[in-house]
């Protein structure tokens, strides 16, 4: 079985699709109306993507706290710079062990986004 893509609903498709662009760093793969009031894009160039969903008559988006996307990045410090640059909040960063560290952005529909620099 191969894992294919990762489902967001999205309270504001242009706000998202900027946010995964500018600061995560995909690309659109693709991107089209599916029915009335509905837009979908996929992101990423690899085999797994991202899919984001927009309807605007689902303005009840949740996605919860228990849930993360992590990105893997070269350098923790240089991240938290640029995202700070962007004006985004960020947490302090995390090693669990001698191997990660991490630290955390929430996207604009509320889902954590971990970036990892493996070491």
């Amino acid at each position: 079985m191969k894992f294919c893509w990762s489902t967001l609903m999205v309270k504001n498709m242009e706000e998202s699709l900027k946010f995964y662009q500018e600061i995560v760093g995909l690309t659109v793969d693709k991107r089209f109306k599916a029915g009335q009031g509905t837009e979908i894009a996929f992101l990423g160039d690899g085999e797994t993507k991202i899919e984001l969903i927009y309807n605007e008559n689902n303005k009840g988006i949740d996605v919860g706290q228990d849930i993360s996307w992590g990105f893997e990045i070269e350098s923790v410090d240089k991240m938290m710079e640029f995202v700070n640059s962007k004006g985004i909040e960020y947490s302090e960063p995390f090693q669990p062990n001698p191997h990660v560290k991490f630290f955390y952005v929430t996207d604009p529909n509320g889902l954590k986004i971990q970036f990892v620099e493996n070491m």
